[in-house]
């Protein structure tokens, strides 16, 4: 085990609370169900999974599922350090698609899904969904999709409108079908409304590197983003953008930049499906916030996967379950319960997918938007640095933003500082 895992095994605390946890001494249904264990499940988030799993155990009673939920960060680093101790891991945890690298290391505390009936679903999930919950030579799965996070581009109708641009989706997205469009359809916004284009540099650059073949890492796990050239043009299109005026200094998460959500402070958002619950919640009385495709393609922002531990004594019991989760018929529930965007196509074929629509957003079916670009995602690898590099090209991006920086400069030295850093990982 590498030091990583080593590192972990020192956070007692957390591991105490963990193993108290664990199913044998949980107390909180062992033995219960028809003399079946109880199957403990780790989650994050507001998933719905606890009244899902009510519906499990009324078809299943012999299954008693015991569903917790916690705060994103506490819950990843909790089953980190439960992982680590080789012991007090839930039956079932959730991944963030995020963290899903971290975890890879330690692939021995996992089940392989494949060994439990995986290989006979793969065909109900997007390709490059599947291919992320495996290893890299497709010989283990790490855990079942839940759900996505496709990437399309919301827009406010008066701010558009403005600036002398077409306010039905459709329309709009004929006229900004290339980023070319839409580096003109920033200048226009800025120079007829005095508004930005885009609320911040993180989303537009991320709008772009996603449509990417390949990011910071080669699947040889090497780096390679200095030399990427589509990455350095989703840097250099990101401060073109900079430097016309056409970009918002209102981080993400910030109370500005929901109340700018609110206020119409910039033209468009390019984010993802869960952020539909984000800008309904910052701007629950406008009337203004539409979503079409983003130019040129899509990315992928969120989703999670359904692992087994390897300590777990129910291991069949619990991938019965997370089958039937995260099924295309269990997605469509969680999508129309919960907004939780299906990870299977055949869910997009679905009556009550064709038919939704959503009055916030103009009364238009946002999930045909949103299926469109969750068919567009590309298959890339990230690898466990990720973060890291992506960090340091936000922060050459800020300093261009915030602070006037030399873009050459500023790439220059964030390459340096992504490079001196990994040679400590």
């Amino acid at each position: 085990m590498k030091k990583l895992w080593k590192t972990s095994i020192l956070a007692g605390s957390a591991m105490a609370i963990l193993a108290g946890c664990s199913s044998d001494e949980s107390g909180s249904g062992s033995g219960s169900g028809g003399g079946s264990e109880t199957i403990d499940m780790w989650v994050f988030g507001t998933t719905g999974y606890e009244e899902l799993a009510e519906k499990y155990m009324e078809e299943n009673p012999d299954v008693k599922i015991n569903v917790q939920s916690t705060e994103m960060g506490d819950h990843h680093n909790n089953l980190f350090t439960a992982l680590s101790a080789g012991q007090g891991a839930p039956d079932i945890a959730m991944i963030e698609v995020g963290e899903i690298e971290r975890y890879r290391e330690a692939q021995d505390r996992f089940a392989n899904l494949y060994d439990l009936g995986a290989k006979d679903v793969q065909g109900d999930y997007l390709e490059w969904v599947w291919n992320v919950g495996q290893s890299a030579d497709g010989e283990f799965m790490f855990g079942l999709p839940t759900d996505i996070g496709p990437t399309a581009m919301y827009y406010r109708k008066d701010v558009v409108e403005e600036a002398g641009y077409p306010t039905d989706p459709a329309e709009l997205a004929a006229s900004l079908n290339t980023w070319e469009a839409y580096s003109q359809f920033a200048k226009d916004v800025a120079e007829k409304t005095g508004k930005p284009v885009v609320d911040n540099a993180e989303l537009i650059f991320n709008a772009k590197r996603d449509q990417a073949d390949e990011h910071y890492f080669n699947r040889d796990n090497e780096l390679i983003v200095e030399d990427n050239a589509a990455i350095r043009e989703a840097y250099d299109y990101t401060v073109s953008l900079i430097e016309e005026g056409a970009v918002g200094n209102m981080p993400l998460w910030t109370p500005e930049w929901g109340q700018g959500m609110a206020e119409g402070s910039y033209a468009t958002l390019l984010g993802p499906a869960w952020m539909q619950g984000v800008v309904k919640g910052n701007a629950p009385d406008s009337d203004q916030w539409m979503i079409t495709t983003m130019p040129e393609g899509a990315g992928n922002w969120g989703g999670s996967y359904l692992t087994i531990s390897e300590e777990s004594d129910q291991q069949e019991e619990a991938y019965a379950f997370i089958e039937w989760l995260v099924s295309p018929e269990t997605q469509l529930e969680s999508f129309k319960d919960m907004g939780l965007f299906p990870s299977t196509p055949a869910t997009y074929e679905q009556d009550e997918f064709i038919n939704y629509t959503d009055d916030y957003f103009g009364g238009i079916n946002t999930a045909a938007v949103f299926a469109e670009a969750a068919e567009q995602v590309k298959d890339v690898y990230k690898g466990r640095n990720y973060l890291l590099v992506q960090g340091e090209i936000m922060t050459a991006l800020n300093n261009v933003l915030s602070s006037g920086g030399d873009p050459d400069k500023e790439w220059d030295d964030a390459m340096e500082r992504i490079k001196q850093r990994l040679e400590r990982e």
